[in-house]
């Protein structure tokens, strides 16, 4: 996949406003790969539907999107499957890891299925980040900031086109934010994929290539 793109989509709670100020709502935008993009936005303006919207959970929408040009309405659920495997890496803002289990076995669920990195890469992430001594530790006695983290391992563990991060360091340290950019940006670069960022006010400090305001 090397474009997403959205023509004068609009959520369909939101039919009835006449205040959408906003450069994603009702525009024509395209995300392309091999790109950096944030997408900043305010709390209640639709962030968790556009990103519903982009891994095929949510259609209630007016508009198009498409990928490489093709409306993703027409993909079925087989399509999807693919896709989520192959072409698009989410990082969900409520990380839906398992909290009864550890944090190896989180990553190693993901890893298992696409046999991408090898356990001392994955290793190697833990140690980056700052939780090699949580590996064996269940998600429910981790912080959230620690489970970020996790979150992240695991949606690195796949091939990628896009990677999608919705407020991936929202409970985070300005070093492990740091540390957790670096390792996105590398991994991206490596599979030349694009990513695109949300926020509603605490992100990365990466050299986006474009902001929008949701």
């Amino acid at each position: 996949m090397n474009t997403i793109s959205l023509h004068n989509t609009l959520p369909r709670v939101f039919r009835q406003r006449t205040d959408i100020h906003s450069d994603i709502w009702q525009q024509d935008v395209t995300f392309e790969r091999g790109h950096l993009y944030l997408i900043e936005a305010a709390s209640g303006t639709g962030k968790s539907s556009l990103c519903s919207y982009l891994i095929g959970y949510r259609d209630d929408y007016d508009g198009t999107m498409a990928f490489d040009g093709s409306d993703i309405r027409s993909l079925r659920s087989g399509d999807w499957t693919a896709l989520r495997q192959h072409s698009l890496s989410t990082m969900f803002q409520e990380l839906r890891l398992f909290p009864e289990l550890t944090a190896w076995e989180n990553v190693q669920i993901k890893n298992q299925l696409t046999a991408f990195k090898s356990d001392a890469d994955i290793m190697a992430y833990f140690e980056a980040l700052g939780i090699a001594d949580k590996r064996d530790t269940r998600l429910a006695q981790m912080s959230f900031g620690q489970q970020q983290r996790v979150a992240l391992i695991r949606a690195l563990c796949q091939p990628f086109d896009f990677l999608l991060a919705d407020e991936p360091v929202s409970h985070l340290d300005s070093d492990n934010s740091r540390i957790m950019g670096q390792l996105m940006m590398d991994e991206a670069r490596r599979q030349g994929a694009g990513v695109v960022i949300t926020s509603i006010g605490h992100h990365m400090d990466l050299p986006y290539e474009k902001v929008f305001k949701l």
